[in-house]
């Protein structure tokens, strides 16, 4: 019977191999991509916050929505940022639909990067300003940096404010309990160096990042022991960072790229007939797989 010490090795040593078949460009299709192709720092930073933001729904859907807002701004998005007018009729931009984000949403995104841009000069010095190297990690951060950009003017972007705009979607909070996953994936984007993220900013570092938390990392991670809470949220997303960071200390969201693909893939037999079957973790899961006939008898 393993020991919690040696199951930690064993696991890490899994995850080291499933890393590495994971750490290619041409791995698996991913927003990240669309940004890679963009060389100077401050396009990347731009264009990375634009595609994680929306970086919700099926895999299609979101790659189609960053191509068509990537094609708008153009072959600089940064320029195209500062000199962002949101006044202006932008009619291609205005008739995007991306799920419940209408366009008028993403121009009120674009003006409120423009005021960060003008203030701070990037997003990294506007997100760096509510960063202290006590924090254990992003979390309070994260809080300040939405907290501030939705401070910030939107009433020129949306006219009259109704009552709970769009663009709040894009600046979750951990103290109101989110997970704040597409946020903490443009941080991983940013912060980390290898042949998935980008490396952009210096600042921030990646010992404390929080792992992006959706259906796929939440099955993994509780198939994986990573985590004892059963609701989605902050608390499960630091819970399975914790985990990950005792594996990693200086670099907990390392595996989360790989682990998130592993789900896409179904090879996570988390709650399924299929148990850990085809899973390149087995053996150190628990899948708590379910017979078909008891499936069954759960969806009557």
């Amino acid at each position: 019977m393993r020991t919690p010490a040696s199951r930690n090795v064993a696991l890490s040593a899994r995850l080291d191999a499933l890393y590495g078949d994971y750490n290619r460009e041409e791995s698996a299709t991913d927003p990240v991509h669309l940004v890679r192709p963009y060389s100077a720092p401050a396009d990347r930073e731009i264009a990375g916050f634009c595609a994680a933001a929306l970086a919700f729904g099926r895999v299609g859907s979101v790659i189609n929505s960053i191509a068509t807002l990537f094609t708008i701004m153009g072959p600089g998005p940064a320029e195209y940022v500062r000199a962002f007018d949101p006044a202006a009729p932008h009619e291609p931009l205005r008739a995007m639909v991306h799920r419940w984000t209408r366009g008028v949403d993403l121009v009120a995104l674009l003006w409120i990067l423009r005021q960060i841009l003008e203030r701070h000069g990037s997003i990294e010095a506007f997100f760096a300003h509510g960063h202290l190297p006590e924090h254990e990690d992003v979390g309070p951060a994260l809080d300040s940096f939405s907290t501030r950009a939705l401070a910030l003017d939107m009433r020129r972007a949306y006219g009259t404010l109704p009552k709970r705009a769009g663009v709040c979607y894009f600046f979750p909070r951990p103290s109101a309990g989110s997970a704040c996953k597409r946020l903490n994936l443009y941080l991983r984007w940013m912060v980390r160096r290898d042949e998935i993220d980008l490396g952009v900013w210096t600042r921030i570092p990646a010992s404390k990042l929080v792992v992006p938390l959706d259906t796929h990392i939440i099955r993994v991670g509780q198939c994986l022991r990573l985590t004892s809470y059963r609701a989605a949220g902050w608390k499960m997303a630091s819970d399975i960072t914790s985990s990950l960071r005792r594996l990693n200390p200086s670099d907990p969201v390392r595996f989360d790229f790989s682990l998130c693909h592993l789900g896409m893939m179904n090879a996570c037999g988390f709650g399924r007939a299929q148990g850990d079957a085809q899973c390149p973790l087995r053996g150190l899961c628990r899948p708590r797989a379910r017979s078909l006939a008891s499936r069954s008898r759960a969806r009557r």
